[in-house]
């Protein structure tokens, strides 16, 4: 079958390649890729910024229906349309894992990175990680479910956006969307903002409820900074942005160190929490909210790419135009 590997480090390292099938083993479901979705974290892995295991085929947020079971105990599985969870091992016996928290485990093995991925047409997962998709949800909005899960994560189960709060997103990238419609669903007021080559992104994600702007964001106005731009830059002004006693949450990943003003959370006493990835609890809110349609989730889906135009793929999620970018293995 067709798949994009990670071979080695380097980013000249990835190539399109020809893999044997994958066959599941005891508790372990084949996946049919429907789509996967392109993700920043996909450019870190490339780029040697995101800790990885090569060779490995690259691709973690997986939408796909399950096409043969490891275990005659996991037979019900076979022909439902699922999503999955990342993580394809944790040790289970680290204090991380013992107290529910496997997306911390320091011996995780996701898929994408450690093990085989989505940039393919087939891959096994562990039947634990498996999400049934609602029958209403189409596709494309499914393919979601994973970037959905990881802002509900931040914001919700390690955060508290309250009603009538003013909330202030930096990044209007599928992350900054999406966490922009999970604050708006807590009932804050939502101010999305970018810069200038986020125009078109942003002048198509005004809606009611989120207000877009591609000025720099007033310092000391808002209960809430939640940054998803990955960007020094943008997180300096989400941190100048929070007033006394407020919240930043940092959901992007920048790859590299960056130069924030840490000074304004002692002088501000303000509250600095994080969301890596996903926990259990998290899927199952973004899955109940995708089956009753609470968030619109439809802005959020833009290019759909053959997997040969991997390239073409990774390069749109940077050109702040696009937004999620998902890739269709078997077109």
């Amino acid at each position: 079958m067709k798949a994009l590997v990670k071979l080695a480090a380097g980013a000249e390292n990835v190539e399109l390649r020809e893999v044997p099938e994958p066959v599941p083993g005891d508790r372990q479901a084949l996946l049919e890729v429907i789509y996967t979705g392109v993700c920043g974290t996909d450019h870190h892995v490339m780029h040697d910024e995101y800790k990885v295991n090569p060779p490995v085929i690259m691709g973690h947020e997986v939408l796909g229906r399950v096409t043969a079971v490891g275990s005659t105990e996991d037979a019900e599985w076979v022909g439902r349309r699922v999503v999955t969870e990342t993580f394809f091992r944790c040790c289970e016996r680290c204090e991380m894992c013992r107290s529910g928290r496997r997306n911390m485990c320091e011996h995780r093995e996701s898929i994408g990175s450690f093990r085989d991925g989505g940039f393919a047409e087939q891959l096994v997962v562990p039947v634990l990680n498996l999400h049934a998709v609602p029958d209403n949800v189409p596709d494309e909005v499914a393919a979601l479910a994973e970037p959905l899960a990881c802002a509900i994560h931040a914001l919700v189960l390690r955060s508290d956006i309250k009603p009538g709060n003013k909330v202030l997103v930096t990044g209007p990238g599928p992350m900054g969307y999406l966490s922009a419609q999970v604050a708006k669903a807590s009932g804050a007021q939502v101010t999305l903002a970018g810069i200038a080559k986020d125009a078109e992104r942003l002048a198509a994600l005004q809606s009611e409820g989120v207000t877009t702007t591609m000025e720099t964001p007033p310092e000391s106005t808002f209960d809430v900074a939640i940054e998803c731009s990955g960007s020094g830059p943008g997180a300096a002004n989400a941190i100048r942005a929070v007033k006394r006693g407020g919240k930043y949450i940092q959901v992007g990943i920048f790859g590299k160190d960056v130069t924030v003003p840490l000074d304004v959370l002692i002088l501000r006493e303000l509250t600095m929490t994080a969301g890596f990835s996903h926990s259990p609890k998290a899927w199952d809110i973004a899955i109940d909210l995708m089956a009753r349609e609470v968030l619109d989730l439809t802005p959020c889906v833009g290019e759909i790419f053959p997997l040969e135009r991997w390239q073409d793929a990774l390069a749109a999620i940077h050109d702040g135009k696009t937004m999620k970018v998902l890739i269709n293995p078997r077109s």
